[in-house]
């Protein structure tokens, strides 16, 4: 057994005395190892927000352990984009319904496109640095506070060394001390404890040595060990820049999306009374067959106070009615007696024609519904202005 593993091992029996390092020193390593281990949290749970499926991050780290560049991977909206505008073709471009897929599956292309720019960016801008830290500085930390360890080993070896041979250096002097008794039949002891005392000298001078080189070699190592672990502190400063890059490469990203969300909201809202009203009810080539007669809609009582009730005549396939076709002719109707409200816009929306009020976000305009009107519209009033608005970009107030 070396002198380093018998002075471990003494060590963890409780039978050899330990070097202590200063209180600094002890914070610098509490510190690099916090660093490390949040490290690696911080860089496993950002890999898997990044990229959810295991499998697939298994195979990535593979492809950059063998120094392999990583197959370009569909994003799953990318992949519902796709399936969707198969869909469209399949059930007819031109159908409603085929093209809000179209549109739907349009804009989610869009947003799986600025899903795989955002974990580029991250990739490289936050998971890299992170990865090299521990790849890189923190193995050579680890390194050097090894050799430290052992450096502390050997050091403390030779103190236990040096210990023992000043020991047994003053018993041997003790029993030289002594007047030798030469009526002995054995004088010689006397030499010979004259002699070991001499040995143990010698001894005492050869440990004194080993333990100033030891020493030496151990605040060289210490010192060396020090100025890595300071160097978190700039570490921390490199991570907390990374960490920026990472937000707002992710701010961009939500941004996107809601952008892309919003336009298609307005594209979907343009179009849904047309597609309701034109296209389900006028719809002649529908296989089963046609109701006798259908009633308007009734208005949710939570979206508008209750107003007036108005005679509808029932609508027939095919026979205009009175009150849809005020519906959709705003300007010819005029607000009711009572139920009328106030709603802030949320959203800026652009008018698809004329019976249709163009709204600004955050601006305030009079509503109300009709008997008969679609209950995802209502009549919007702004001073001389009036048409239809869609109810999910107004907030409703009391």
């Amino acid at each position: 057994m070396t002198t380093s593993c018998l002075q471990f091992t003494e060590e963890k029996l409780g039978q050899a005395e330990k070097t202590e390092l200063d209180a600094h020193f002890e914070n610098l390593l509490a510190r690099a190892d916090c660093t490390k281990n949040w490290t690696e949290k911080i860089l496993r749970q950002t890999e898997v927000l990044l990229q959810p499926n295991p499998s697939a991050r298994v195979e990535e780290f593979l492809y950059e352990k063998l120094d392999r560049k990583v197959p370009s991977r569909v994003t799953n909206g990318e992949l519902l984009a796709q399936y969707m505008t198969e869909a469209a073709n399949d059930f007819g471009p031109g159908t409603p319904y085929g093209k809000t897929l179209i549109k739907v599956g349009d804009t989610q292309r869009r947003l799986g496109a600025a899903e795989r720019d955002f974990i580029h960016s991250a990739s490289i801008n936050f998971l890299t640095p992170l990865r090299n830290f521990l790849e890189g500085d923190w193995r050579t930390i680890s390194k050097e506070r090894r050799i430290l360890q052992n450096r502390r080993l050997d050091l403390d070896a030779c103190k236990a060394r040096l210990k023992k041979a000043k020991a047994a250096e003053a018993k041997a002097a003790c029993e030289g001390d002594a007047v030798p008794d030469f009526q002995e039949t054995r004088p010689r002891n006397y030499v010979l404890s004259a002699s070991a005392s001499a040995l143990w000298s010698d001894e005492v001078e050869k440990a004194e040595h080993e333990l100033r080189l030891t020493q030496t070699e151990f605040d060289r190592q210490a010192e060396v060990t020090r100025l890595l672990l300071e160097g978190i502190s700039s570490t921390h400063v490199n991570h907390l820049r990374c960490l920026h890059e990472f937000v707002e490469s992710q701010t961009n990203y939500y941004a996107q999306c809601y952008q892309y969300m919003l336009d298609l909201q307005k594209q979907l809202g343009s179009s849904k009374g047309e597609i309701f009203s034109g296209t389900f009810i006028g719809n002649t080539e529908s296989t089963s067959p046609p109701p006798a007669a259908t009633s308007p809609p009734a208005v949710a009582a939570a979206t508008l106070p209750a107003v007036p009730t108005i005679p509808v005549v029932p609508t027939i396939v095919g026979v205009p009615n009175t009150v849809a076709e005020s519906v959709l002719n705003p300007n010819e109707v005029k607000p009711p007696a009572s139920g009328t409200r106030k709603a802030r816009v949320l959203y800026d929306y652009e008018a698809a024609d004329s019976t249709e009020l163009a709204l600004l976000a955050d601006e305030m305009i009079t509503v109300y519904s009709l008997p008969g009107m679609d209950p995802d519209w209502l009549i919007g009033e702004r001073g001389n202005q009036k048409g239809k608005v869609p109810v999910t970009y107004l907030e409703l107030l009391s």
